[in-house]
């Protein structure tokens, strides 16, 4: 049987908004989950999938190293860019427009109980819809995310992940640079990894953009077949 999962597309939103959002939706089911415990009940968690895109934001996870940050306050603001220090691992990470935000807040006891698994399946589902687009992406040992050509000079990064959790519940997720302004990248170290480049699906394919909604159908199909879910609409923030 599928797990039913929450689905809403908040388009273009502030970082600091959304991340609020993720808190709540988090917290609802955990308070639900202690609930069950404490009082013996059996009632369902709810699961949510947050698709957004997001004006240009640096953020950096708990284990992260402020360094990473190339640019100053100053710089930030001129380049229409905000900083955040939050509460996901993994170290410093860009978003902005032409990138592909997704935030699964799951409760894995309704999947399975084993965050690494849960990691390799979002990284497949975004390696098996690169594949529909004729790339061969995969996996960097040790490097949490999706690369193209590892194990060679030309290594880059498509796809950077970071995720929370608690009692099995998830928050964050994953970012996959879809007609992503690469320049961007330049004011970081990405994930503090300093000798390996970060790419676009629209500069490995070489076009000036790629149909954003149909990168989001495709993700969502694999997800839906590797996690054995089903979507539902919310229409509500």
């Amino acid at each position: 049987m599928n797990k039913e999962v929450l689905i809403q597309d908040l388009g273009l939103k502030d970082y600091k908004e959304t991340w609020e959002y993720q808190e709540v939706l988090f917290k609802e089911i955990l308070d639900l989950k202690i609930r069950n415990r404490r009082e013996e009940l059996s009632l369902t968690t709810p699961n949510h999938f947050l698709l957004v895109e997001h004006p240009h934001v640096f953020t950096l996870g708990k284990s992260g190293d402020f360094d990473n940050l190339l640019v100053s306050e100053d710089k930030l603001a001129e380049i229409n860019a905000t900083f955040y220090k939050i509460n996901r691992g993994g170290d410093i990470t860009y978003h902005g427009p032409g990138q592909i935000v997704g935030y699964p807040i799951l409760d894995l006891e309704n999947f399975f109980t084993d965050i690494h698994k849960y990691l390799r399946f979002l990284e497949e589902m975004v390696i098996l819809t690169l594949a529909e687009y004729g790339l061969k992406a995969e996996r960097s040992k040790g490097e949490t995310g999706v690369w193209l050509d590892v194990g060679t000079p030309f290594a880059r990064k498509i796809c950077a992940m970071g995720v929370r959790a608690s009692r099995w519940v998830t928050m964050h997720g994953f970012a996959l640079n879809i007609n992503a302004d690469l320049g961007y990248f330049d004011y970081m170290i990405p994930c503090g990894i300093k000798d390996k480049a970060v790419t676009s699906l629209n500069v490995e394919l070489g076009v000036k953009t790629v149909d954003m909604e149909e990168v989001k159908t495709k993700l969502l199909h694999h997800f839906s077949t590797l996690f054995q879910a089903k979507f539902i609409e919310k229409t509500e923030a």
